[in-house]
């Protein structure tokens, strides 16, 4: 029996760039799966094993959500996206790898206080990315995050 009440769906993230083929560039060499190619530089998805990341113009997608695209922000904007991972080498090889791909390091990896290990990086546009192997987040062989009930 439908309650008419929309069942929610977490699946794309759409990350507003200055240079589209740099952007396109950068994923591609973190290794995730461009699809839909044929949208060239309009916009670029990349398959990352569950939700999808978007890529998109930065000053069109202000625009299409009514929002001014200046000032373009290199503070925090209050959101994260994070790599998990099954263990502190693999976090540290992520890091190196992110960095060799063009990212910056913000913060490298050390134990946290919840008994993880983590790092920071961000990509060409200054979006925030955690390199995690956190206790009781299980990073399957279907690249999905599994956690526990």
């Amino acid at each position: 029996m439908s309650t008419g009440r929309p069942i929610p769906r977490f699946t794309v993230i759409t990350l507003g760039v200055s240079d589209m083929r740099a952007s396109i560039a950068f994923y591609e060499a973190l290794g995730f799966a461009r699809k839909m190619r044929a949208t060239g530089e309009a916009v670029a998805f990349f398959d990352t094993g569950g939700t999808v990341i978007a890529l998109y113009p930065w000053d069109q997608l202000a625009g299409d959500a009514k929002l001014p695209d200046q000032p373009r922000p290199k503070t925090f904007r209050g959101t994260t996206l994070a790599w998990n991972c099954s263990s502190t080498k693999e976090v540290d090889a992520a890091l190196d790898f992110a960095i060799s791909c063009g990212a910056s390091l913000l913060k490298p990896a050390h134990k946290t206080d919840y008994g993880g290990y983590s790092g920071y990086f961000a990509d060409p546009d200054n979006h925030t990315w955690e390199v995690v192997v956190a206790p009781g987040v299980e990073v399957g062989e279907d690249r999905r995050v599994h956690l526990p009930d």
